[in-house]
């Protein structure tokens, strides 16, 4: 029986050398020494998904590898979903998200997305290329508590604005958090939104935050 330390160290390396089999063994294991899965999540494979962004941050990987990393990471969320529902983690609040329309770009969305879900968010991911009417449909329909919308260009970073003015003119309560290359914590202060994501490692505190208010 490996030491909680080992078990640990296994999902961080498992996300950080995007080894599929690694994170689904390790998950198991976690569970059989009895380790809460929130822990596992936010301190083994939460960890490795950070070394992930940084090293992406500094383009020593590419995308291809952030996305091996990220099904590293869904393969071991597989293994402690049905146990981190029955708890009380799985109801830390429901995160809408998406890429903005004429974008068809997922990778940060995704990273995002499955740092969320491993945090215990409830994550609706209404895909790529979405329009902001959309983006409201879909918050609605989930009682969502923030809506995050996501940019890889400067000709789509404009959409962001166009969520944020029609959560007003709608009068719907939810946050509103924004990343992508051509974002900024000024660009989103400018157009009105409640946050700026620089990266996925940061999304979990960020909609933490968000969500206490």
């Amino acid at each position: 029986m490996s030491s909680k330390e080992e078990i640990m160290a296994s999902l961080k390396k498992s996300i950080e050398t995007w080894d599929v089999k690694l994170a689904e063994s390790a998950a198991k294991e976690a569970l059989d020494a009895g380790i809460d899965p929130g822990d596992a999540v936010e301190n083994g494979l939460g960890k490795g998904m950070e070394t992930i962004s940084k090293l992406f941050d500094e383009a020593k990987i590419f995308l291809p590898q952030v996305l091996a990393a990220s099904k590293a990471m869904e393969k071991a969320l597989e293994v402690f979903e049905p146990v981190m529902v029955k708890g009380s983690t799985s109801s830390r609040g429901t995160v809408v998200l998406a890429t903005v329309l004429g974008d068809i770009h997922e990778i940060g969305k995704n990273v995002v997305a499955a740092m969320l879900k491993g945090a215990g968010f409830n994550v609706v991911d209404i895909g790529r290329d979405v329009a902001p009417e959309k983006f409201l449909e879909a918050v609605k329909e989930n009682k969502a508590d923030v809506v995050g919308a996501s940019a890889l260009m400067t000709t789509t970073v404009v959409v962001q604005k166009d969520i944020v003015d029609l959560v007003k003119e709608e009068n719907v309560s939810v946050k509103t958090i924004f990343g992508g290359a051509p974002a900024s914590a000024e660009w989103v202060e400018s157009i009105g939104g409640d946050m700026y994501c620089p990266s996925g490692a940061e999304a979990v505190e960020l909609v933490t935050k968000l969500i206490k208010g």
